[in-house]
């Protein structure tokens, strides 16, 4: 989807960049703990909530969008909390930036499908990415992951019974009629397809002792 163009959206990120990382590679194995990440966050309306609920978390918020990037910072910028940062670029690999279970968390909220099978590498939910998952992610850790696109969550249970790294604890297939609407982290997307009656695929993956 094409982004609208934000006017002097360079200048804005830069008065932001208090809740910027810029080379989180930098970083690698000093994270502070507990750390959870969302990869692709969009315009922030669950990663906001998150650390709204959970103030003693580290969060990492990932999106190479920058327009989109900065409709989130904003967001937690208003709401006054000071445990998110943005990555702005894409990573091609977490072991870049994270130790072997320095992660306690992984959030994949509906990511883009990529439906051409010369693409299925991109998909963030291939089995590749899995095992990179599970090596970032400590003993405890976990992984949850919802979207709309059918194709994605069938093609997204046939890499997990494909694996070793994870257990699947719990999934549905209509989140918002299957879960107390209370205990939903919703996205800016997820509401809008939602209340049209789209129903909304779940699924959360735990490392196998």
């Amino acid at each position: 989807m094409r982004q609208r163009k934000i006017r002097n959206l360079d200048e804005k990120l830069e008065a932001l960049i208090n809740f910027q990382i810029q080379e989180p590679e930098s970083l690698k194995g000093s994270w502070q703990k507990p750390c959870y990440l969302e990869i692709g966050c969009g315009k922030g309306q669950f990663i906001t909530k998150l650390a709204e609920l959970n103030r003693d978390w580290k969060l990492v918020a990932f999106e190479g969008h920058k327009s989109v990037a900065l409709h989130a910072i904003e967001k937690v910028r208003a709401a006054g909390h000071d445990n998110v940062s943005f990555v702005l670029k894409y990573i091609n690999s977490l072991e870049d930036v994270f130790e072997d279970g320095e992660i306690s968390g992984i959030f994949l909220n509906f990511s883009d499908p990529w439906p051409k099978a010369r693409h299925e590498k991109r998909r963030l939910t291939c089995g590749n990415r899995l095992k990179e998952y599970g090596r970032v992610l400590s003993p405890e850790g976990f992984l949850e992951f919802k979207t709309d696109n059918d194709g994605l969550f069938e093609y997204t249970l046939t890499e997990v019974a494909n694996q070793e790294t994870f257990a699947m604890v719990e999934m549905t297939r209509n989140l918002h009629n299957d879960y107390d609407e209370d205990k939903i982290i919703t996205t800016e997307y997820e509401d809008k397809f939602s209340q049209k009656g789209k129903k909304i695929n779940y699924l959360k993956l735990v490392k196998k002792r």
